[in-house]
């Protein structure tokens, strides 16, 4: 489209004066005139545009706007903040934001809602709720959030409730590598991005999927210190475009690539033999097994040549100890995730760079800090404790196979609320209360989603927009935004401790309330009031703090504060540079680091290539291996999708500013297969399969395979009450069908689809 100021002036009406037609009840536009009232000054605090949290600084201008700046405190992170952090303004007042509770009026799904107060909301709620528990159980009702801060107070409310049956997203997005650090190591791992030297990455994009301190990190080692970047990942992403070599493998492919370097590296004799003979269990028994895994084997798999994979793999090697392979976030999904992230975490194990730099480590909070500086080198948070929770005997839902039992207690399998609901498995659900989170757009098999949700007896949403899963609850809790609550401290240690803040900066604009009151107040209501003896927020910060109120005040005062210098324990000169500053520290070993006191919290103490406990609890999968995977039809292309840097998932789309930036979201087509199609850029296009069928608009491109076509996630919302997002573009979640990955519970992301012009 040609861009002038007309055409300009037009594409900002339709992003927000345009939409003035879908006054919502509860609305800030049906509260009439709203003023912003807050801080002039600069207030620490924390984003929450995107799961990152980065630290911000923000202030209200002239009562018209509120600027947001990075926190300079915070390095790592630049004291910058992205696209979608700029525009948290934006979402604060627009008018399209829901500041009353609602009550549904109408059909599920319908679009009716009418405005109602609080108490009654509670009343409402707390009525359902304990009938449900009364005649079913309660662990009949399912509790769902969004990862962090904003999950802790509902699942606390769900174990008072007596339901065992609380969920995070980690099934539709960080689960698998979380759980194949765990088999492996014990706990998860982090990226030292920032000071490597080679660096090999299967589509982790960093430079749309923006996580500020990793991506700043990579940019560094690329920019600063000459790193270089190799990048395996079907289409041509902004990653792909910073690296010094793309390959374009084939979707799902990825465990052959990894496989075929953990040869090369034992073949070729380029591992660390003194670190896996001291630290690494089960290596006489994966070296058999990746016997077979040559690059010549992998070409035929994946399409990389063997000549390259093998001069990477010595590239690599040769960079080592300071060089990585990145474990990722999501790359090309298969259903072989724990296989595939186990064999990246091998290929790292093997040159030996964990605790060192440029390589893998891992996180040390200031109760680890303390024990090696000798002293209280930096203060430790609490927990705060509640007496008599009642017992839970039900079991959860997800507990239907021991392959899972690593990802229990890491966020759970998000989709069995939909086995539990339709079919009954393990037992019937009849409620669900869900906190920021949208499993329309993040699940899988949207229309198997819609059943769910017309099943059963009551459905709670607390969150910001009425989004596409909200549509369908019973009631609707308005929820503050980040910039008019306060929160407890979080712990963002790495490389050595830190903490930071979320403080208001903004009165609250209409009737909303932070989700820690609202579930605290629903307790009340519930009967459960006991289980939530904190009377206030700052309450719980003193708590955290051990009634510390000078340590409090400069958390908030800073809104990042980090304790003593980076600690990694294999790394000579970090560890020299700590001792220094600690004349109690622990005395080093002979080669000036702290490697042996390196553990693992794994059954034999160390790393393990092969593990007895995933034997058991996965028979067959003790030792990780190549299994072939089939994700599409043989007359069908690839569908993958992915994250742009300008939206968060399908959270976003709704704001202003960032619906002004990217509305729709085009299905990528290389230029052969399109003209095999007679399709060509903005043709309107039928992407259909078994599951669903969506329609949306092409973009013929050489960056992507002849054989893969690629949508940004998030867009093609189907629910009126966002009226910016809805049916603009394509609906991933409407394509996918519902299968879950052994092991790590993962919901694949990777399908077969026919594309046919409109």
């Amino acid at each position: 489209m040609k861009l002038n100021r007309r055409t300009f002036i037009k594409g900002v009406g339709a992003g927000t004066a345009g939409c003035a037609f879908a006054t919502l009840p509860g609305s800030i536009a049906a509260l009439g005139k709203t003023e912003l009232h807050g801080s002039e000054e600069s207030v620490a605090s924390i984003c929450e545009m995107c799961s990152t949290r980065c630290p911000i600084s923000a202030r209200v201008v002239n009562g018209k706007n509120v600027s947001i700046l990075g926190n300079k405190n915070a390095k790592s992170y630049g004291g910058a903040v992205c696209a979608r952090g700029g525009a948290g303004h934006s979402q604060l007042y627009d008018k399209q934001r829901i500041v009353k509770p609602l009550k549904r009026v109408g059909e599920r799904g319908e679009g009716k809602w009418a405005e109602i107060e609080w108490d009654e909301a509670y009343s409402i709620i707390a009525e359902n709720l304990n009938k449900i528990k009364a005649k079913h159980g309660a662990e009949s009702v399912a509790f769902s959030s969004k990862s962090g801060s904003l999950s802790g107070h509902l699942f606390h409310l769900a174990k008072a409730f007596g339901s065992p049956n609380t969920f995070t997203h980690a099934s539709t997005c960080p689960a698998g590598y979380v759980v194949a650090a765990k088999a492996m190591f014990g706990t998860k791992a982090k990226r030292d991005l920032s000071n490597s030297k080679y660096i090999i990455n299967f589509g982790h994009n960093l430079y749309e999927g923006i996580n500020m301190s990793e991506t700043r990190g990579m940019m560094n080692a690329q920019m600063e210190k000459g790193a270089k970047l190799v990048v395996f990942e079907p289409r041509f992403s902004i990653v792909a475009d910073k690296a010094d070599e793309w390959y374009a493998i084939k979707p799902g492919t990825d465990l052959a690539i990894a496989l075929a370097i953990c040869h090369t590296l034992i073949k070729d004799d380029l591992y660390d033999k003194d670190f896996v003979a001291q630290y690494v269990s089960g290596f006489e028994d994966f070296a058999k097994e990746v016997q077979a895994y040559t690059p010549e084997w992998a070409e035929s798999i994946t399409d990389v040549p063997a000549e390259d994979i093998r001069r990477i793999t010595h590239e690599y090697a040769a960079a080592a100890p300071h060089a990585l392979v990145d474990f990722g976030h999501r790359s090309s999904f298969t259903t072989e995730e724990f296989e595939m992230r186990r064999a990246i975490y091998a290929a790292n194990v093997l040159v030996g760079n964990i605790e060192r730099k440029g390589g893998l480590y891992f996180g040390k909070k200031a109760s680890t800090y303390n024990k090696f500086a000798g002293e209280k080198a930096a203060p430790t948070l609490a927990k705060p404790g509640v007496k008599n929770m009642p017992k839970i005997d039900a079991k959860r839902i997800d507990m239907v196979d021991e392959q899972y039992s690593l990802l229990w207690s890491s966020g759970g399998i998000y989709q069995t609320i939909l086995d539990a609901s339709l079919d009954a498995v393990p037992y019937q659900l009849h409620g669900w209360v869900m906190s920021r989170t949208n499993p329309m757009q993040t699940m899988t098999d949207r229309a198997r989603i819609v059943k769910t949700m017309q099943k059963l007896d009551f459905i709670v949403a607390c969150d910001i927009y009425i989004s596409e899963s909200a549509a369908y609850a019973d009631i609707f809790l308005p929820e503050s935004t980040y910039l008019e609550r306060d929160e407890e401290i979080v712990d963002k240690s790495g490389k050595n401790p830190a903490y930071y803040v979320r403080q208001k900066v903004v009165d609250t604009i209409g009737d909303t309330k932070p989700s820690w009151l609202i579930w605290k107040e629903l307790a009340s209501k519930l009967g459960q009031g006991d289980f939530f003896p904190w009377d206030s927020m700052e309450t719980l910060q003193l708590f955290q703090v051990d009634k510390d109120v000078a340590l409090l005040n400069k958390i908030k005062r800073d809104g990042w504060v980090s304790y003593g210098k980076p600690l990694m324990l294999r790394e000579p000169s970090m560890v020299q540079d700590f001792v220094a500053d600690y004349p109690n520290a622990k005395t080093p070993d002979e080669d000036q680091t702290y490697a042996s006191h390196m553990s693992f919290k794994t059954p034999t103490g160390k790393i393990e290539l092969s593990s007895d406990k995933v034997e058991q609890m996965a028979p067959g999968r003790g030792i990780i291996k190549f299994r072939e995977v089939t994700m599409k039809k043989a007359d069908e292309l690839f569908f993958i999708q992915g994250k742009v840097a300008v939206h968060t998932n399908a959270a976003t789309q709704n704001v202003p500013m960032l619906a002004n930036l990217m509305s729709d979201n085009a299905l990528w087509i290389h230029p052969v297969t399109a003209e095999l199609l007679n399709i060509s850029t903005g043709d309107a296009i039928r992407i259909y399969n078994d599951t669903g069928s969506e329609e949306g608009h092409a973009l013929v491109t050489p960056g992507i395979r002849p054989d893969t076509v690629f949508a940004y996630m998030g867009c093609g919302s189907k629910n009126k009450e966002l009226a910016r997002a809805t049916g603009k573009g394509i609906h991933c979640g409407n394509l996918l069908p519902d299968i879950t990955a052994p092991v790590t519970g993962m919901n694949l992301h990777t399908t077969g689809v026919k594309i046919a012009k409109i």
